[in-house]
């Protein structure tokens, strides 16, 4: 099994694992970022996108409410369940322009320049190459499209997550960690120097700050 074969198993696994909950009040922060990602890259009504690591569709509904019946998303993921989830928020919003495939993100098979733009929120530090990633993003871009990467910044969800952390090394060291794998893509420069590794120009890094709201510790 290859290095990216491996990666990818663990994600698949990791994020099926925690299908249930994901669309739990508590975690509204997919949809947030999601949407606001969408937002910021300015889509037209009729164009044709490409949602890369989609998960629950946060991304992939907001894009396919903003290109309208016209429009097409297609939204690709490693988590047959977290699709399933997505298909049925679509179905329940009656989007019928928006297409879930279990495929890997970063091998689509899919033709060159063939969409208005490509987007990806929270997936890229999960690639073993992740330079080989964003290729294969901005190769499926048509020109003049639009390519927007969202990552987690430098204190997600603190002081809650060094809490848990700190419980988590406490009862169970054997599952404590203290790596992430977005870790050392969380500056504006780490996301940008990435994108550009790859020969992409004009590259615009926002940096945006915000807090998530818990009212209770069983939201915790």
């Amino acid at each position: 099994m290859t290095d990216q074969h491996a990666a990818a198993a663990r994600v698949a696994a990791a994020y099926n694992a925690a299908s249930d909950r994901y669309t739990a009040p508590p975690l509204s922060f997919w949809d947030r970022f999601g949407a606001e990602t969408v937002r910021r890259m300015g889509l037209r009504s009729g164009a044709h996108v490409l949602d890369l690591c989609c998960g629950a569709g946060a991304s992939a509904l907001a894009a396919a409410r903003v290109v309208g019946p016209s429009g097409q998303v297609l939204a690709l993921d490693l988590s047959p369940r977290l699709l399933e989830l997505a298909a049925r928020r679509a179905a329940y919003e009656g989007l019928d322009n928006i297409e879930f495939r279990c495929a890997d993100a970063t091998s689509t098979g899919l033709p060159s320049e063939s969409f208005d733009a490509v987007v990806c929120v929270f997936g890229v530090f999960f690639a073993a190459d992740r330079p080989g990633f964003v290729a294969e993003m901005w190769r499926q871009l048509a020109p003049g499209g639009a390519l927007a990467v969202t990552t987690w910044g430098p204190h997600l969800f603190e002081p809650g997550n060094s809490l848990f952390w700190q419980e988590v090394g406490r009862l169970r060291p054997d599952l404590d960690r203290a790596f992430n794998p977005w870790d050392d893509l969380v500056t504006p420069d780490a996301l940008g120097s990435l994108l550009r590794s790859v020969g992409i120009g004009d590259v615009v890094v926002t940096a945006e700050g915000g807090t998530h709201r818990l009212l209770t510790s069983d939201d915790f």
